[in-house]
């Protein structure tokens, strides 16, 4: 702001001066009241700054466990705005597009596969955990009591069909012509070596799909939201095993951000405050492993499915 006071036109009138006066009186009272207000703000803040703000996406953001992060990050001076989206499409564009400073929703996979789809370079910032994908059924009470020729459903999105098309396999539902891997389709079923037809539908429909099918594949975000119980799924993948990193949920953030203080302080309280991981653990029925994988680690493993994705087009 300039210091130099409005210039003011010469008296006309012996009342003119006294007008003047209280004119100029008004402005460095208005002067006065700016600089104490901006000293006021920075006085009021937390060690002399303000918070800085974050707004972070994901997919279920009614669980409890985005409030207790929410407060933790605030003591450690981190506004943080969650906005939640209806289903996995959403929240890349979205952080792509600068609506989001971060997500945390997703596994290196399908980061990978939207990365290349959309030709963007979304980057992992820090690990959550790896949940166990699982398939359940209202009508039966183990694979085993599956007829042949009954239909079970997966999720349609790349990454999650493919792992769920693995985990039909070793429940010895289907068979994969190629053995399987992190790029299976239902067009890699061998139909006359499996048990059952198998059919792709939007994640979030796979719950509500129970009533019609023998079976359904039921993302975690989606399992107690449905009335279902984590312990009644008939068969789970394996999260311990050394093959699913790429399956790590992962906070991303657009590639110039990697570095950025602020989103690392957030990783960092997400991972090291319990009450944050008990409710990771709650929401998802205890099955969470949960995981702190360098960010370098990470890096490597998105590039190395990025990679593979670009070959197999």
């Amino acid at each position: 702001m300039s210091s130099e006071l409005p210039q003011i036109a010469p008296p006309s009138s012996r009342r003119t001066p006294v007008i003047i006066g209280i004119a100029v009186l008004a402005v460095l009272a208005v002067v006065a009241g700016v600089l104490w207000s901006r000293g006021g703000d920075e006085a009021g803040a937390a060690g002399g700054e303000e918070n800085a703000k974050v707004v972070l996406g994901t997919v279920g953001a009614s669980d409890p466990y985005w409030q207790v992060l929410v407060d933790a990050a605030a003591e450690e001076g981190i506004d943080v705005e969650v906005k939640d989206f209806a289903d996995y499409t959403q929240p890349n564009p979205a952080l792509s597009e600068g609506e989001l400073d971060v997500n945390q929703f997703q596994h290196l996979v399908y980061l990978a596969e939207y990365n290349v789809a959309n030709d963007d370079d979304l980057v992992p910032l820090g690990s959550t955990a790896i949940y166990p994908l699982g398939l359940y059924s209202t009508k039966v009470d183990s694979v085993e009591e599956i007829q042949d020729g009954d239909t079970v459903v997966v999720p349609d999105d790349d990454s999650n069909q493919a792992r769920a098309l693995l985990i039909l396999q070793s429940a010895g539902l289907i068979t994969l012509e190629d053995g399987g891997s992190i790029y299976s389709t239902l067009a890699d079923i061998d139909e006359s070596a499996s048990r059952v037809e198998v059919k792709a539908i939007k994640a979030d429909l796979t719950p509500t799909s129970l009533p019609d099918v023998a079976a359904a594949i039921v993302n975690n975000d989606f399992v107690e939201k449905a009335g279902l119980e984590f312990e009644d799924a008939l068969a789970t993948d394996d999260a311990d095993d050394p093959k699913a990193l790429p399956y790590v949920n992962v906070f991303a953030v657009r590639a110039e951000d990697r570095d950025d203080p602020t989103l690392a302080k957030l990783v960092e309280v997400y991972q090291t405050t319990q009450a944050v991981l008990d409710g990771v653990q709650d929401v998802s029925g205890g099955t969470a492993e949960l995981v702190q994988v360098p960010q370098d680690e990470l890096q490597a493993a998105l590039d190395e499915v990025v990679a593979d994705t670009e070959a197999r087009q």
